[in-house]
């Protein structure tokens, strides 16, 4: 991700000393196209890391159900061994 974000600031700066120096068109159309496919690629590393931690959130979940059903399994077999029938 900070690789992402240097390439954008690096790319931020030429089209600052684009527009002061004036380097012509063609310079400018390669830095769009470059900014576009750049915001792109972060766009997509967020929503899979937002991916990530949802399935990461979710698996801890799973797990803290697991235990607390565990549990009440434990807790209504104690239960049923100590009540008389």
């Amino acid at each position: 991700m900070l690789v992402w974000c240097m390439i954008l600031f690096a790319l931020g700066v030429m089209a600052l000393l684009d527009s002061i120096f004036n380097y012509g068109q063609v310079f400018r159309s390669a830095n769009a196209i470059m900014f576009m496919l750049v915001s792109l690629g972060l766009l997509f590393r967020v929503l899979i890391k937002k991916r990530a931690s949802q399935t990461e959130q979710m698996e801890e979940e799973i797990v803290s159900l697991r235990e607390r059903l565990e549990e009440a399994r434990q807790a209504l077999t104690k239960l049923a061994k100590t009540t008389p029938v």
